[in-house]
């Protein structure tokens, strides 16, 4: 396995999912992401899209209450892990605290796409890809791994995208962002409703 972000383009478009589910600072949820969008800027991204925000259920289902979600294009002179960085960054600047997979957040700042980039490698990008449903909230990757492995089967992520990236392309699945959404179950799209 190569180096994180060996090889990998810098300057390309990233596209970023936001999510909170805990009020930060007295805020609404709405205002959490609105104040991510200026942080966002003020870390040097240049913000190109910015979906609409969603109420979106909890997942996984039962852990905590809904989400609001959304869905960011930006542009940067960094590499992809450069781009984590920063985002974790924030993400620590709001109050977000990792100490459980999928647990409940102040603010999630994903990184779902950098341009065509696949990382660190096809090969672990496919593993972590097929990881067994039952095994994906006990192991997380030790890396960035690019695109997200589980963007294909997320209706809170891949409908804000569709707002801002629709023609957007998977470089391993070949599919577009339109065709992702169009994939999953009608129920889990009908649970993503805009505010």
């Amino acid at each position: 396995m190569r180096n994180e972000g060996v090889g990998a383009k810098a300057g390309t478009l990233q596209m970023v999912a936001l999510g909170a589910n805990l009020s930060s600072s007295g805020c609404t949820l709405e205002q959490v992401l609105a104040r991510a969008l200026i942080a966002l800027a003020q870390h040097g991204f240049a913000i190109r899209a910015v979906s609409r925000f969603f109420c979106t259920p909890c997942f996984p289902e039962g852990a905590g209450p809904d989400y609001i979600n959304a869905a960011v294009v930006l542009r940067s002179p960094w590499t992809p892990v450069q781009v984590l960085e920063r985002l974790h960054l924030i993400e620590a600047d709001f109050g977000r605290e990792r100490v459980q997979r999928w647990g409940q957040r102040t603010l999630d700042l994903d990184l779902i796409a950098a341009g065509q980039n696949v990382l660190p490698d096809r090969a672990t990008y496919q593993h972590w890809a097929s990881l067994d449903p039952a095994l994906q909230a006990q192991a997380a990757p030790g890396m960035l791994v690019l695109p997200h492995p589980r963007v294909q089967d997320r209706a809170f992520v891949l409908v804000p995208l569709a707002d801002v990236a629709p023609d957007w392309v998977h470089p391993v699945l070949r599919k577009s962002v339109r065709e992702m959404l169009s994939d999953l179950p009608e129920a889990e799209r009908a649970g993503v409703t805009a505010i």
